[in-house]
């Protein structure tokens, strides 16, 4: 026997589904957008394996925008960015403003303390921080992605 539903009742049952799918869909996605590595530190700087910015998404090979290199000697995270291939930029996770770390949100950098924001590059977008945050030289070559730690 078929039970009959009424338009109320589906619009509301509809909604609840459709809210309840997009709200678990993005908080799952940017659980498996972030990927953090520690990498290769050595005197000068970190190297990255390039193959850590892929990811495979059903059919066909596709890259993550960034990655967060997180090494126990760092005192702060760095923001690896992937532009291309072969361009990258690599960005110091420290406000300019009070020192926080700060957190990402796909291709900005957000300080949870006071509220500035800082794009994939560094360059400050809103303040109180009045300076851009700190870089560092990116180059790539057969052995990875270096980044250079070195005092500039």
């Amino acid at each position: 026997m078929s039970q009959k539903m009424d338009r109320r009742d589906f619009i509301i049952k509809s909604c609840a589904t459709c809210l309840s799918a997009t709200v678990l869909g993005g908080f799952l996605s940017s659980c498996s957008l972030t990927k953090y590595v520690s990498g290769d530190l050595n005197e000068n700087g970190v190297v990255i394996d390039p193959k850590e910015f892929r990811q495979n998404e059903g059919k066909g090979e596709s890259y993550r925008s960034f990655i967060i290199v997180r090494n126990e000697t760092l005192q702060y995270p760095i923001y690896l960015y992937r532009f291309g291939e072969n361009e990258y930029s690599a960005v110091w996770m420290q406000c300019t403003h009070q020192g926080t770390e700060l957190q990402t949100s796909g291709e900005l950098l957000h300080c949870p303390a006071h509220g500035s924001e800082f794009n994939n590059r560094g360059r400050l977008l809103h303040g109180p921080a009045s300076t851009d945050l700190r870089n560092f030289p990116v180059t790539v070559s057969n052995d990875g992605i270096f980044i250079d730690l070195r005092k500039q």
